[in-house]
């Protein structure tokens, strides 16, 4: 029935009669959607908000896991010669010394030149190594006896050695050469490189010059100690050292400590969560242009009971003092986190560090507790826990309440029009009678005229 279109012609009404009634009847469904609009737009901060009231728990999981206080860092007076790598759960804070005498080095040998690395034969026959697992041979066949192919041999034999084609320009003429190492470093990885047994090449190849593995050596406070590796965990606890460079007389001074810097970033990181959260609220609260009337109006939220019961619950579970923990402090303003005029929450950097540095179990205690009930961190969690429980939040209740308006509303708007459809199908038809109604009164009533005209004649 929708598709009736009334042309006016007849009746002397406007053509979009209907479209004008029936925008005269929606404006109830307007006003309702408008009204969905406003609790979506209040829905959508209340998860917003929700969503930062979390992210403060999420910052706090940081310092309250195995590894909170645990961050230290290594440092070295000299990384050219000595560096480090250290596991923050092992490591013992401390200052170390260390001299490096000799760095550890695998045994090597490099042969004679050739003019060469892809066309010289050297032969086919093989090379014998002895090796700390016994002798070794690698057989080299005369397809491919070139120096690459050899060197290509050599690392395919898996036999524990490694070999490379170099160029080494001293020798112009005959500037390449196989350098081949062995795999490991240190007096329990020699190897002794004899003679080679290659026939029928174009030129014989020998290994003209060899160095033995060696042990690093290192001196530590006075006192040297030979290494098998240029890495080494035994030195320092919980610190893998890694040997650079050797520097006979040179002291390089290493030193272990807390990293202030990491556990202060993970208190910041806290302290701009909660100040997110409280931040939502106030602005909330601020005047934000003009309402309909022309007075100035809040946000959305802007004087909610439930950005109260936020607030207050957020500043009392920092303000008051933490109970049941085995330390000193008893309010995290004692780390130096208090709020500033503004409401918001700062931290003094320094004073943490300061304390920190003092007294890093004391700090630990206050914010982990026993992990469940006691505790800045518990404090926090449980405060948060209340506000978002999906049973009994205040979060949790306003958006099911708003969840539940937005509902309501789509169902009022869906009735409403289902019945609008059907009053404007009535009045197109209707319309449509009358419409042809008085085009048949119109129609007679020319015939009639005509009639009588005819009949005066």
């Amino acid at each position: 029935m929708a598709g009736i279109r009334i042309t006016g012609m007849a009746s002397g009404l406007p053509p979009n009669i209907v479209d004008q009634l029936m925008d005269a009847e929606r404006i109830p469904v307007k006003q309702m959607e408008a009204k969905k609009t406003e609790k979506d737009d209040k829905l959508k901060l209340v998860k917003d908000l929700e969503s930062k009231v979390v992210g403060i728990t999420k910052n706090l999981s940081d310092l309250t896991n195995i590894r909170g206080f645990q961050d230290k860092k290594f440092t070295s007076s000299d990384t050219a010669v000595v560096d480090g790598q250290l596991d923050p759960a092992v490591a013992v804070p401390g200052e170390y010394q260390l001299e490096v005498v000799q760095l550890a080095e695998k045994a090597s040998a490099i042969s004679n030149g050739f003019p060469d690395k892809n066309e010289t034969q050297i032969g086919t026959g093989y090379i014998k190594f002895k090796t700390s697992e016994g002798s070794k041979e690698v057989y080299i066949t005369g397809k491919n006896s070139t120096l690459e192919g050899v060197a290509g041999q050599i690392n395919n034999a898996d036999v524990g050695l490694k070999a490379q084609v170099i160029e080494d320009r001293k020798d112009k003429e005959n500037p390449f050469k196989i350098l081949v190492s062995g795999l490991g470093t240190g007096d329990d990885s020699q190897i002794e490189f004899p003679k080679i047994y290659l026939l029928d090449g174009d030129q014989d190849m020998y290994f003209d010059q060899s160095r033995p593995s060696k042990n690093a050596k290192v001196k530590v406070d006075g006192f040297e100690i030979e290494l098998p590796e240029n890495k080494t965990t035994t030195l320092i606890p919980g610190v893998t050292l890694d040997l650079k460079s050797a520097s006979p007389g040179k002291t390089i001074n290493m030193t272990v400590k807390e990293n202030l810097e990491v556990i202060s970033g993970k208190v910041k990181s806290f302290v701009d969560a909660y100040n997110e959260a409280l931040g939502f609220i106030q602005k909330q609260h601020q005047m934000q242009g003009s309402g309909k009337d022309g007075n100035p109006k809040m946000g959305p939220l802007g004087g909610d009971g439930l950005l109260r019961t936020i607030e207050s619950s957020l500043r009392s579970a920092i303000l008051n003092p933490v109970g049941g923990v085995q330390t000193p402090i008893l309010r995290v303003s004692e780390l130096g986190i208090t709020f500033n005029r503004n409401g918001m929450l700062e931290l003094n950097q320094d004073k943490f560090n300061k304390v920190l540095n003092a007294n890093p179990n004391a700090v630990a205690a206050f914010i982990r507790g026993d992990g469940f009930r006691t505790g800045f961190a518990s404090v926090i969690k449980n405060a948060v826990s209340n506000l978002t429980n999906g049973e009994y939040g205040g979060l949790a209740n306003r958006k099911r309440g708003l969840e539940s308006q937005i509902k309501q509303i789509d169902q009022r708007i869906n009735t409403k029009e289902r019945q609008l459809e059907k009053k404007e199908d009535g009045l197109r038809q209707k319309f449509a009678n009358l419409e042809s109604k008085m085009s048949e009164m119109q129609a007679q009533q020319a015939k009639f005229a005509a009639m009588a005209r005819q009949g005066g004649g």
